[in-house]
């Protein structure tokens, strides 16, 4: 599998779409192990227009969000094993657990998602993830999802 995947690779992963498809590029990732992926707040995020106009800070629940996209693109592929072999069923989250936030993010920052398995299989996934703006930690959260319903 050729790295980085950009919006076309993703897609083929994920059911959303803008304006709710939180992922711009994966730049890291081992089948079953890890990834990394990137999210670059600009500006022209639709949720700054209010939140909030004065002082825009990215929600803390699309933060958690992109991290669990990231997670879904690890468990589809990892669950299809590769790349070529994208499936259609939707991903849900079923359990947010210790989800932390450290500071604030603003627009022009660039998130940067580290997440591993805690727990695999072919349906239900448990992960932990971090997120990073350059090497500062500013949210951190365990999830689990269901691949399909």
């Amino acid at each position: 599998m050729e790295l980085p995947l950009y919006y076309q690779d993703i897609i083929k992963y994920l059911p959303h779409r803008y304006p709710f498809l939180m992922v711009d590029r994966i730049t890291e990732l081992e089948p079953g192990k890890r990834i990394v992926g990137i999210k670059n707040v600009t500006s022209n995020e639709e949720f700054f227009q209010g939140h909030f106009p004065e002082n825009p800070v990215m929600p803390g629940v699309l933060i958690v969000e992109a991290m669990a996209q990231v997670g879904g693109i690890l468990a589809r592929i990892s669950v299809n094993e590769g790349i070529d072999k994208a499936g259609s069923q939707s991903i849900y989250f079923m359990s947010i657990d210790k989800v932390k936030f450290r500071r604030p993010v603003v627009p022009g920052d660039q998130l940067k998602f580290e997440l591993k398995p805690l727990r695999t299989g072919n349906r239900v996934w448990k992960m932990e993830g971090r997120a990073f703006v350059e090497d500062s930690l500013v949210a951190e959260a365990e999830f689990m999802a269901q691949i399909g319903q």
